[in-house]
């Protein structure tokens, strides 16, 4: 298909930057996934909307302070943004290779020294093609560990938009007036993770979960229903653009995953006993049906049976309309940006226009889109 036949037109006042007063405070819309109108509700429902006994999947996923700033050692200032730690690096390892994203480089060459605060240095070892580069980090003259001098002196990486949005309220502001900035990051610091977020690793949250509380999630387990968590660290490619006209030619950035044996189990038994799989959110139907399928690039027929598997593992799995699902029956997303590889995939969900006709009917009711908006549920079980 087209890129451009996953437009629609979205009026910039119903973006959010800022998140729901609660997280339960977001609106729902109800869409089947095959059948019938939307229907609109509010998260704090959620669980009455559900089928008996169903499994939900979480991604438990931690977004990092990932976004450092520092100095070259002519004195100029960089920005990186650490996206993983490389194998062999260890959580407690006096030093830690990553892979970045350098801003401000220039011609640094490897070899390199950077300098982030008097204890935290980096050395850069390799500088690739574009911004994409291999940095050293360690500590000096301190007992404390790499991790927590990125926990101290990291940013969180928000969405391009909540940044650009950010910067403007920033110079909008009156002389000397800094604004509530230093309040918007406290509140992101909290508001940007999941109330279940474990594993630290992610440049981007998984925002379909932002909506979920503590005591929501034990209404849950009351009420049935049974709760099951993976991992899978969101890349910066969940903001990256599909640029080619053709969406299929998009190349998909490698995103890293681990699922539980109790959760691939439980699943498995989900659906060998007909009852629901629900993702919540699209990282976790990427993680499911990749870890399915075995191998991204090869075509499985619908119909046929492809249990869950335990373990570790990377996809660039790209589902577009056309794709079938294995594992995943209902689907708890966020309203995504126009011709995003996201939308692509609640397309091939639910069918093309279907979506696009609840997006338009979103933007009519005046739901809040992206990161910090607003929530659908698509039902594909009674």
């Amino acid at each position: 298909m087209k890129t451009r036949d996953f437009d629609y037109a979205l009026p910039p006042e119903l973006i959010a930057t800022v998140p729901a007063p609660r997280r339960d405070a977001s609106r729902l819309m109800l869409l089947g996934r095959r059948a019938g109108v939307p229907v609109h509700s509010t998260f704090r429902e959620f669980a009455t909307h559900l089928p008996p006994r169903a499994v939900i999947v979480l991604n438990d996923t931690r977004v990092m302070p990932a976004r450092l700033y520092g100095k070259k050692p002519t004195g100029g200032g960089i920005e990186v943004l650490l996206l993983r730690r490389l194998a062999g690096a260890e959580e407690g390892a006096p030093s830690q290779l990553w892979e970045a994203i350098g801003r401000n480089l220039g011609r640094a060459t490897p070899g390199t020294r950077l300098t982030f605060d008097e204890n935290l240095l980096g050395e850069l070892v390799s500088h690739e093609d574009g911004d994409l580069l291999r940095l050293r980090l360690w500590v000096a003259g301190e007992r404390s560990s790499v991790r927590e001098h990125i926990e101290r002196l990291g940013e969180l990486p928000l969405p391009p938009y909540i940044e650009a949005a950010r910067r403007r309220d920033a110079e909008a502001a009156p002389e000397g007036d800094g604004g509530n900035g230093a309040d918007l990051r406290a509140l992101d610091r909290e508001r940007y993770q999941t109330v279940y977020a474990r594993e630290p690793g992610a440049v981007a949250a998984p925002t379909a979960g932002l909506h979920f509380t503590p005591e929501l999630l034990e209404t849950l387990g009351a009420n049935g229903h049974t709760v099951a968590r993976l991992t899978l660290h969101v890349g910066p490619g969940t903001f990256r653009p599909v640029k080619t006209d053709d969406a299929e030619d998009h190349p998909m950035d490698a995103e890293w995953y681990t699922i539980p044996a109790d959760t691939a189990a439980l699943v498995n038994e989900a659906r060998a006993q007909g009852r629901a799989v629900l993702a919540v959110g699209t990282t976790v139907v990427r993680a499911l049906e990749a870890s399915a399928r075995g191998d991204d690039e090869a075509p499985v027929a619908a119909d046929v049976p492809r249990p869950v598997r335990a373990g570790a593992g990377s996809t660039r799995l790209f589902l577009r309309p056309g794709a079938s699902f294995h594992v995943v029956t209902d689907l708890l997303t966020n309203f995504h940006l126009p011709r995003s590889t996201l939308l692509m995939l609640v397309s091939a969900f639910a069918g093309h226009q279907r979506v696009l006709d609840a997006y338009r009917a979103a933007v009519e009711a005046r739901y809040r889109f992206y990161s910090y908006g607003d929530a659908m549920l698509i039902r594909g079980t009674p």
